[in-house]
């Protein structure tokens, strides 16, 4: 957050790299910083002439490289973004000749989604010392629920755990999804909202008592009721709640609850900082390790990898339905 802050900063004060290689795993921020070139480095007058956007699927670096070295008209400098730069990935390396000598009054930004350079090749060297070079990592799901704090509080919002919790079960860890959504709250939601279970369900759809949040919860209570009555909600709504999600985050679960039991320092920031959680959700992996010795929770994990493999059709002829019952039943019982 702090390198991107530092760019932005950067170009706001005029303080322009010739090259802006873009490129990692989590598109958004890839997108964020490419979008503010585009929006602020030229004015509107300038852009009609001197902006010029291309696409790695209709692009060859010769075309690339063309467009950089052309003089701006009637402006300081000419921006040239190509999104998609990735479909150049095998002729990526053709760079270096410009990169070695970039057009001083050419912006040129390459948006290299889900791919990176090879930092022992040329063009990574070459651009680390003449441009910038950004990496965008994928947030780990124990990450994204900060992430959504910080980006809410930045706007005069706030976020319950639980409701910020509810959004990463249902969208992962894509950050643009996450940020869709949280731009249509707060159309809806009034500045200085906290915003609520209840909010994420009226207003993005996601059930805020039947979710892998609440099964998870159920579970690690050991409460057979509410456990049932989710699964049963899950077996009538198997898009919004795919299988393969919920044995996911249930082993995640067992798999943290499997560290608790081995920590010496239970204090609560303690536990929250080892097992990457927000402090909030803490008391349930309390709850949850006297529910569930170390023994059980090592056999939980076994029964969770038979299901996986049962969902995805190997060694048996089970429904999704059938699967996630017997696992129910054998994690309770």
């Amino acid at each position: 957050m702090n390198e991107i802050n530092t760019i932005v900063s950067d170009i706001k004060k005029g303080n322009l790299k010739p090259i802006y290689f873009l490129m990692g795993e989590e598109s958004y921020y890839i997108d964020k910083i490419s979008d503010f070139i585009e929006e602020t480095v030229l004015d509107e007058a300038e852009k009609g002439f001197n902006q010029q956007v291309m696409y790695g699927r209709d692009a060859t670096i010769e075309d690339i490289v063309g467009a950089a070295k052309r003089y701006p008209m009637m402006a300081e400098r000419q921006v040239l973004i190509v999104k998609e730069a990735q479909d150049l990935s095998r002729n990526i390396e053709k760079l270096v000749s410009y990169a070695e000598n970039p057009q001083p009054t050419t912006v040129l930004v390459l948006n290299y989604k889900y791919k990176k350079l090879d930092k022992r090749k040329k063009l990574y060297k070459v651009i680390a010392k003449s441009g910038l070079i950004f990496e965008s990592k994928k947030l780990y799901e124990n990450q994204v629920s900060d992430w959504i704090r910080r980006v809410l509080s930045g706007k005069k919002y706030q976020v319950e755990p639980k409701a910020a919790q509810m959004l990463v079960e249902f969208l992962g860890t894509n950050l643009s999804k996450i940020s869709n959504e949280l731009d249509k709250l707060m159309l809806i939601l009034p500045e200085g909202t906290i915003i609520n279970p209840t909010h994420i369900e009226e207003n993005i759809g996601i059930s805020k008592d039947y979710n892998n949040f609440e099964l998870r919860k159920a579970v690690g209570e050991k409460n057979v009721v509410k456990a049932n009555r989710i699964i049963a909600y899950f077996a009538e709504n198997p898009k919004n709640n795919p299988l393969v999600m919920t044995i996911s985050l249930l082993n995640s679960f067992f798999t943290q609850l499997l560290l608790f039991h081995s920590l010496d320092d239970r204090s609560k920031n303690s536990v929250a900082k080892m097992l990457g959680v927000n402090p909030f959700f803490v008391d349930e992996y309390f709850l949850a390790a006297r529910n569930y010795p170390m023994r059980k929770v090592a056999q939980v994990i076994a029964f969770l990898r038979d299901a996986d493999i049962k969902s995805k059709g190997v060694g048996a002829n089970q429904t999704n339905e059938d699967v996630l019952k017997e696992l129910l039943f054998k994690i309770l019982h």
